[in-house]
C-alpha cells in the first residue's frame, strides 16, 4: 500500500512561497507531495517564471490521482482576491489560514502523512484582524490545544526553544518550572520517537549573560532553570546546563549534543541560521502530526524574480519524508 503523500502549503501568495513550490516541482518529481493552494495562483506563478508545469487540480472528495511527469497535484483552496506579487493584501489573510486548516485537518485524518509549510507574513494576517503569532501556535490550536515546541535543524545542529514569539520584556516571566518541564519532556520524547535517538543528550542555555554569573546577572538560573534540570536529571534525562549561550555554541560543547534548548527565539536561531541558512528546517514537536517548514520569510522583493532559492523547502520535504518513513513502523 502506498504511503500517504505530504501536504505543502505555499504560504503568503504575494511572496516567494508559490515560486519555490513550482520551481521545486519542476526540478524534481513531485510524486510524494500535494500542494494545498489556489491552482490559478500556482499557474500564474509558473507562467511568470517561465516554468513549464502542468497544474493538476484534484477533487477533495475523490481518491488522489497518481502523479504525472511534469505535473503538480493541487488540492484547491480559492484565493479571496487575485494576488499581486510583492504586494501584501489583507483580503488574502484568510486564504493563507484556509490552506493551513485544510492541510492540517487532512493530516489529522490520515490523508496526508506530514505537513510542510511555506513562509507566511504574520503582520498582514494580524492587520486583517486575525490574531496570529505564527504557524507553531496556530497548528497547536488546530490540533486540539497541543503544547508545541519549535525545533530548527541544520545538519547535525538542532536548536529548540522554550519560548517562541514573545517580546523580550515578557520572556523572564514565561520561563517557569512548569514550562521547562513540559518543553523538555516533549523535546526528549520526540528526539527518541521521531528522530530515533535512544538516549538524547540536550544542552540547555541559561537565560542571562554568563548564565547569571552566580546570581549577579540574574537569578532565573538559580531559582528556576537549574533546579528543574536537576529534577529531570534524577529521572534519567541527559541534560547539561544551564550553560552560557556565548560559549555553548562551540565545537567542544556541540560535539556530543543531540539538541540545544535555548530560552528565547533570538538566543539560538541567529546561530542556527548562520550555520545553515537556506538549508535549515523548522520542525514543530509536540503535535500529533509531522510538520516541517522552511527557515526563511516571504521575501516579497524576490517574488517572481526567479532568484528565490528552493534549498530550504527541499530540505523540509526530505526531512518530512524521512520522519514519515521512520514513524511508519515495520
Amino acid at each position: 500500500m502506498n504511503a500517504a503523500p505530504i501536504a505543502i502549503t505555499p504560504g503568503e501568495p504575494a511572496g516567494i512561497g508559490p515560486d519555490i513550490v513550482v520551481q521545486l516541482a519542476c526540478e524534481r518529481p513531485a510524486d510524494e507531495w500535494v500542494a494545498v493552494a489556489d491552482p490559478g495562483l500556482l499557474t500564474r506563478r509558473a507562467e511568470r517564471l517561465g516554468i513549464a508545469l502542468d497544474i493538476q487540480s484534484v477533487d477533495p472528495d475523490a481518491p488522489l490521482p497518481p502523479a504525472r511527469q511534469g505535473a503538480l497535484r493541487v488540492l484547491p483552496v480559492p484565493l479571496r482576491r487575485t494576488e499581486t506579487p510583492g504586494r501584501l493584501d489583507t483580503a488574502n489573510a484568510e486564504y493563507v489560514l484556509d490552506t493551513l486548516r485544510v492541510a492540517t485537518d487532512g493530516c489529522l485524518r490520515g490523508e496526508f502523512a506530514a505537513l510542510v509549510t511555506g513562509p507566511v507574513h504574520k503582520g498582514v494576517i494580524n492587520d486583517a484582524g486575525v490574531p496570529f503569532s505564527g504557524h507553531t501556535e496556530f497548528l497547536a490550536e488546530r490540533c486540539g490545544g497541543a503544547h508545541p515546541v519549535m525545533l530548527l535543524a541544520a545538519g547535525s545542529l538542532r536548536v529548540a526553544l522554550v519560548t517562541t514569539h514573545l517580546p523580550l520584556a515578557q520572556i523572564s516571566a514565561a520561563i517557569t518550572a512548569e514550562r521547562l518541564n513540559r518543553v523538555l519532556h516533549i523535546l526528549d520524547a520526540d528526539l527518541r520517537v521521531r528522530f530515533g535517538i535512544a538516549h538524547p543528550r540536550i544542552l540547555v542555555c541559561g537565560l542571562n549573560p554568563h548564565a547569571g554569573e552566580g546570581g549577579h546577572l540574574g537569578r532565573e538560573e538559580i531559582e528556576t532553570i537549574a533546579p528543574t534540570l536537576e529534577a529531570l536529571r534524577s529521572r534519567g534525562m541527559r541534560l547539561v546546563g544551564p550553560l552560557p549561550a556565548d560559549t555553548l555554541f562551540t565545537p567542544r560543547h556541540l560535539e556530543h549534543a543531540d539538541a540545544v534548548l535555548v530560552m528565547y527565539h533570538d538566543q539560538g536561531l541567529p546561530v542556527l541560521k548562520y550555520a545553515g541558512f537556506g538549508r535549515a528546517v523548522n520542525i514543530t514537536l509536540g503535535l500529533p502530526i509531522v510538520r516541517t517548514s522552511v527557515d526563511h520569510g516571504t521575501a516579497l522583493d524576490l517574488a517572481c524574480s526567479g532568484r528565490a532559492e528552493t534549498g530550504s523547502l527541499a530540505a523540509a520535504i526530505e526531512l518530512a519524508l524521512e520522519l514519515r518513513r521512520r514513524n511508519a513502523g515495520p
